[in-house]
């Protein structure tokens, strides 16, 4: 596998691929890779001739420098994942590589921003498409994939290409979950043996409404969630809604696609998942 850490080597590499027709996957991570990220390595490989990651914990995206202080940092591990998973190319750049020091950045995606993890993580998906448009601009990939678990950053993603009219193609990759149900993230390392039989609380919170799911009885099914949710020690629920697959508004019966989400802290860690109930 190359390693790359400065924007030009990336360049010259993808124009190289690109000038021998091959088609270029991009999987964008922040690193502490589990087997949700290999899993989009896997669908990358399928899809593409030449597969690229990239492994930058990116600054911008986090409202709480706590939270940035703490995110784990395996960089050997991930490297290690990553050859044994056949990702051709990693793009592992420094902070200075990515940004300078006054730049600024606002795009205007409308409410997505502001809901659900809009509003508890102010500024957050603002981070989340500066880095993305820029990574878009140097990997140049034809296809990037990311995974459902974030699935309102994939919606604000696909506005952002978009907007800007970029040439890519998004592909939205199935959660991977542990046996117990529970969605593979990099916080999950955060959780103790308590927190983590805790957090399972969240999955089956979203396996009950999706088993008992219809158009008609969505109010009823997130008070149960809310109420599940508040009885299991040590979680605090930021939210459960019922969203339309589409805009992430709450959905109502005309809705084509319906996605179950939540948010919860669980000890000290936030966690989400979501699962689509109705498409």
């Amino acid at each position: 596998m190359k390693i790359f850490t400065t924007k030009i080597q990336v360049r010259q590499y993808a124009q190289q691929l690109h000038a021998d027709g091959k088609r270029i996957g991009f999987v964008p991570t922040m690193g502490a890779l589990h087997l949700g990220h290999l899993s989009l390595i896997e669908q990358a490989r399928s899809q593409c001739d030449i597969v690229i990651s990239s492994i930058f914990v990116n600054p911008t995206q986090f409202t709480d420098p706590k939270d940035l202080d703490r995110y784990p940092r395996p960089i050997e591990a991930d490297i290690d994942k990553l050859e044994k998973a056949g990702c051709d190319a990693l793009f592992n750049p420094k902070v200075s590589e990515m940004y300078a020091g006054n730049e600024k950045w606002h795009l205007d995606i409308g409410e997505l921003e502001y809901l659900l993890e809009g509003a508890s993580r102010p500024g957050h998906y603002q981070g989340v498409m500066q880095v993305v448009n820029k990574l878009f601009d140097i990997v140049q990939p034809d296809v990037a994939f990311f995974g459902q678990k974030d699935y309102q950053q994939f919606l604000v993603i696909s506005k952002m290409v978009e907007l800007l009219n970029i040439p890519v193609n998004l592909v939205m990759c199935p959660i991977e979950r542990e046996t117990d149900g529970l969605a593979m993230s990099s916080r999950n390392v955060h959780l103790s043996p308590d927190d983590y039989r805790h957090a399972l609380v969240l999955s089956r919170t979203l396996q009950h409404v999706k088993n008992n799911f219809n158009r008609n009885n969505m109010p009823f099914l997130k008070a149960e969630a809310f109420k599940a949710l508040s009885e299991e020690p040590g979680v605090k629920a930021d939210y459960f809604e019922f969203a339309d697959g589409d805009t992430l508004l709450p959905a109502n019966q005309n809705s084509p696609t319906i996605v179950a989400l939540v948010a919860a802290k669980v000890g000290n860690t936030r966690l989400i998942d979501n699962m689509i109930v109705s498409r």
